[in-house]
């Protein structure tokens, strides 16, 4: 039988999709493009903004419409907050929330035999163990991903992921130092360190152990050449932390250092427990001792309560800062969350306005921080055939989209030394010396 996964969101539903395709591949199941025909179709969901929800009805769809007597399974962060919803929609068969998700496969055999619809949603926000879900490999990606903790107890205003994704457990050591081994001797060199909320890894085990520890016992693992964080909380990048932090000679010199507005007040609003000022200490700090790292973050505009004045503090702020990219994100009210209700709200018109803006400021960023770096050489991790004709392409350790020109002789998954000799706002152009 044929099966096709399709995944909207984040890292870590790029990982939980890999493995449960491995073990339906392990069952003897052949694995298809999901804009093929196939006997089951599996839609790992995003449930972060309402566009996420709309797109994974729209996946639900799109498998009825290419085989309308396919097996359509909804998992993910979507069922999980709004199961009720999910059962309602055409063509569901199974749906499974954010937990026993290596039971799909016993579902779909189940629903093959029974025919009748199954739902597993634990709504408890309590979890007590982390579940385990093995890769061996990433189908199209150079890079492999390592989920370390499930979970988020942060609760900002506008987020509906601790209610999708429940309380912090956190993996052993044990089992991430195995799964690195085992990808590693797979040929992967770079390792992106992802979960719900990996600044919280290890708060919930009866041993101490941080993030920190992890990182570095991946970092003595011989055939590992680089390790990426994902998205970390400010609230954790105290001074002790950013000292071991930039101790670790294969960590990539690149920071996704979640922001989400450059006003004070907003940040309380939305419940972030950081200052712009502590913010600003952090960023400082990190750049005396790393020169060359790129500071990546997320902002929203629109959220309730921005002003036009609170609005040009944000700005203000990421000039500043000097971000290397920032990803914009207009303020969507989702149901479940406390800024839903919240009074001032923005209109759909200015949110438009202030992304716009905004996003041109990203632009300009970007390419100043990319300037920096003509005629210097960066080492790229060569990942893909480019877009652009004529070139393939990776990114640097500080996190800068690099292209050289295709030849024969460039093998992907290398790390190569690249000259850096034109620089555009999304991209830099190069040559490889070694």
């Amino acid at each position: 039988m044929k099966v096709a996964f399709y995944t909207l969101g984040c890292k870590v539903n790029q990982y939980e999709t890999q493995a449960i395709a491995e073990g339906f591949k392990k069952a003897g199941y052949e694995i298809v493009d999901f804009d093929k025909q196939a006997d089951i179709y599996v839609i790992n969901t995003c449930t972060v903004t309402n566009i996420s929800d709309r797109k994974s009805r729209q996946a639900i769809k799109r498998a009825k419409k290419i085989s309308p007597d396919s097996i359509v399974v909804v998992m993910g962060c979507y069922p999980q907050v709004y199961p009720q919803e999910v059962q309602k929609i055409d063509g569901v068969d199974i749906v499974v929330g954010t937990r026993n998700r290596e039971k799909i496969l016993e579902y779909v055999t189940e629903y093959l035999r029974k025919k009748k619809k199954i739902v597993d949603v634990n709504n408890e926000y309590k979890r007590d163990i982390f579940e385990e879900l093995k890769v061996s490999g990433f189908s199209e990606r150079t890079r492999a991903f390592i989920k370390i903790e499930e979970g988020c107890e942060q609760f900002c205003s506008y987020c509906i992921i601790p209610y999708a994704r429940g309380s912090v457990v956190s993996r052993s050591l044990d089992s991430i130092l195995e799964e690195v081994e085992r990808l590693a001797s797979n040929g992967y060199k770079e390792f992106v360190i992802t979960g719900i909320n990996i600044s919280a890894y290890g708060k919930d085990l009866d041993y101490k152990i941080t993030l920190l520890d992890v990182v570095e016992e991946i970092s003595k693992i011989e055939k590992v050449k680089r390790i990426r964080l994902s998205s970390l909380e400010p609230i954790v990048m105290k001074e002790d932390f950013i000292r071991r932090l930039v101790n670790i000679e294969k960590l990539c010199h690149h920071l996704h250092l979640s922001l989400q507005s450059g006003s004070d007040k907003i940040l309380r609003l939305m419940n972030r427990h950081y200052t712009t000022e502590e913010y600003r200490k952090i960023v400082n700090t990190v750049r005396n001792y790393w020169e060359d790292v790129g500071f990546t973050t997320d902002i929203i505009v629109g959220f309730p309560g921005e002003s036009d004045e609170d609005f040009d503090i944000t700005v203000k702020f990421v000039q500043e800062i000097g971000f290397s990219r920032i990803h914009v994100f207009r303020f969507s009210p989702k149901k479940g969350t406390k800024a839903y209700d919240m009074p001032d709200q923005v209109s759909s018109q200015e949110k438009d306005k202030r992304s716009e803006i905004l996003k041109s400021i990203a632009k300009q960023l970007s390419l100043n921080f990319h300037k920096r770096f003509e005629g210097k050489i960066l080492d790229v991790l060569v990942e893909e055939s480019s877009s652009i004709e004529g070139y393939i392409e990776g990114y640097s350790g500080n996190y800068i989209r690099t292209l050289v020109p295709k030849k024969d002789s460039i093998k992907l998954n290398e790390i190569y030394k690249v000259k850096v000799t034109q620089v555009f706002d999304e991209y830099v152009i190069g040559k490889i010396i070694i």
